[in-house]
């Protein structure tokens, strides 16, 4: 995972997650289920920091899936561009992870001394070596991101008012409009206007709570 391990040495935040690399790499071979489980954990890891950072709260019971998906919307990425679409699909690897871990785990459920000796012949190497592969994309994906190092995807462009109709009924719906003598505005107008930075945080987190709805 040496692509991991060189973006890990530019910022100094993610440094913690070598504990994970160390034992996925120590356990390829000899112990797979060890590296899958420390794989789904370094994937969460990730995810849950980059959600942290950006104010997003997650539900205690997210699935890897779930905590991936909230990070690509935190990020600001609405599920209509083809990074979001990107991102869902490399999510779905998450999934994918975590099912893989409870089948070949030796500690995820009890197992007869035969199960445990067979666990890690139910994939082979090629598959091993594909999943960490697409793991460690997904991580420098998800940091590159994050940290904004020469991201090679097209920027976004910034979010247009009239383009977000359903967060903007959303936002006055709670907030109503404001009167100023002949003059009045929206709620999501004033925020629009006033701190385009704080009207984002809001539409991405609005965005996220729709993953997590769109989830159940």
């Amino acid at each position: 995972m040496n692509k991991l391990k060189e973006k890990i040495s530019q910022y100094g935040r993610w440094h913690p997650l070598q504990v994970y690399i160390s034992r996925i790499e120590v356990h390829l071979d000899d112990d797979f289920s060890i590296s899958i489980e420390n794989a789904k954990a370094l994937l969460e890891s990730i995810g849950k920091e980059i959600c942290k950072s950006k104010g997003l709260t997650l539900k205690s019971d997210s699935s890897v899936n779930g905590v991936l998906k909230n990070a690509f919307a935190a990020l600001g990425y609405p599920k209509d561009e083809m990074i979001a679409q990107i991102s869902s699909s490399l999510a779905n690897i998450g999934q994918h992870i975590g099912a893989l871990r409870n089948t070949i785990g030796s500690s995820s459920h009890g197992k007869s001394l035969e199960e445990l000796q067979k666990r890690n012949e139910k994939i082979n190497d090629m598959t091993k070596y594909f999943l960490i592969d697409s793991i460690e994309l997904i991580a420098c994906l998800l940091i590159e991101l994050f940290e904004g190092e020469n991201i090679q995807i097209e920027s976004l462009p910034d979010l247009v008012y009239e383009d977000c109709d359903d967060f903007n009924e959303y936002w006055d719906d709670i907030y109503g409009e404001f009167s100023m003598g002949d003059y009045s505005y929206t709620a999501s107008e004033i925020l629009y206007n006033n701190d385009i930075s704080a009207y984002k945080s809001e539409y991405n987190s609005y965005k996220a709570d729709e993953l997590n709805n769109n989830e159940k």
